[in-house]
């Protein structure tokens, strides 16, 4: 498999129930997550918090496109007027407003804040990195 388009991603029968998440990185390759149970468990439990929020909708696996390629936020929570914007384009040509990352025992500090960075310069108006343990950290855009 050479480089890839998200379109070609979602249409390769291969690619299709993997157990695990993967993402395009800016030269159209293939970067995977292995994901637990656990991690799914949270997964869940932020999607149900921020489901509380009024105006917009809650997305698990949300396809985004960043200037570093396609990456998966765990869990997102954009805007009706947000919504009314991307439509059901897959991947989203923006981020939502919040998007979570859920940190598996395999990723490091550095690579959480840079799927951060992504998804602020995406147009994020936050971003919250979840622990396995509960722990969140709250990433807002630099002041302009």
């Amino acid at each position: 498999m050479g480089t890839l388009t998200w379109d070609e991603v979602l249409a390769n029968p291969h690619l299709q129930n993997l157990p695990f998440k993967i993402e395009l990185n800016r030269w159209g390759r293939i970067e995977m997550s292995p994901a637990s149970n656990r991690h799914g468990m949270v997964q869940v439990d932020v999607a149900a918090e921020l489901r509380q929020r009024p105006g917009g909708r809650v997305i698990v696996e949300c396809s985004i496109q960043t200037s570093d390629g396609v990456r998966v936020a765990d869990v997102a929570w954009a805007s009706d007027a947000r919504l009314a914007r991307f439509g059901e384009a897959t991947p989203f040509p923006g981020a939502p407003e919040l998007c979570v990352e859920i940190m598996s025992p395999t990723n490091s500090w550095a690579e959480m804040h840079m799927k951060a960075a992504l998804y602020l310069e995406a147009g994020a108006e936050e971003v919250w990195i979840q622990t396995l343990d509960g722990q969140r950290s709250v990433i807002h855009p630099p002041p302009s």
